[in-house]
């Protein structure tokens, strides 16, 4: 069974994340969703609220993809997961930069898992969760980042509701 891990924060998850994770879907026999920590980010969603959005925008789509929160190295939490790849998402030039390097520290790591990048639709490669959570902080409309209900709650939680 050939498995990949597809790690990142998802705060929030948006449609970028969503169409790797559609297409990376069916690359595999199995694509697990890392939901990381990474407190340098200044996450907007506890971790147990970011399995929750994963969860239901994963819901119902064709493959079988599981939603694994983790808090270790990514290569030890791979290897956890029966993984012989790592799936990465790429926008734009800059992207790679930072994936490259990483990549070769994760090779370094482990050279049996493999790292396999996707560039995300053209459409969809300017969004960045950063961004999102931005313009959503000074009110301006997510409706075209993100689905309705992810959106929802991302409204919530700056109005200072609870899921």
């Amino acid at each position: 069974m050939k498995v990949a891990v597809y790690p990142g924060t998802f705060d929030p998850i948006t449609l970028g994340h969503l169409d790797i994770i559609r297409r990376g879907a069916h690359l595999v026999d199995k694509l697990v969703i890392g939901v990381t920590t990474n407190p340098a980010k200044e996450p907007m969603f506890t971790v147990d609220e970011r399995l929750a959005m994963v969860h239901r925008e994963v819901a119902g789509m064709p493959g079988q993809i599981d939603v694994v929160a983790f808090d270790s190295l990514l290569m030890d939490f791979a290897e956890s997961q029966g993984a012989t790849a790592i799936l990465r998402g790429l926008r734009a030039v800059a992207d790679f930069e930072y994936e490259f390097q990483m990549a070769g520290m994760n090779q370094k790591l482990n050279d049996s898992i493999e790292t396999v990048f996707l560039m995300a639709d053209v459409s969809l490669q300017p969004i960045a969760s950063k961004l999102v959570k931005e313009i959503a902080r000074f009110g301006g409309s997510i409706d075209k980042f993100v689905t309705p209900a992810v959106a929802e709650d991302v409204r919530r939680h700056l109005r200072g509701g609870s899921r």
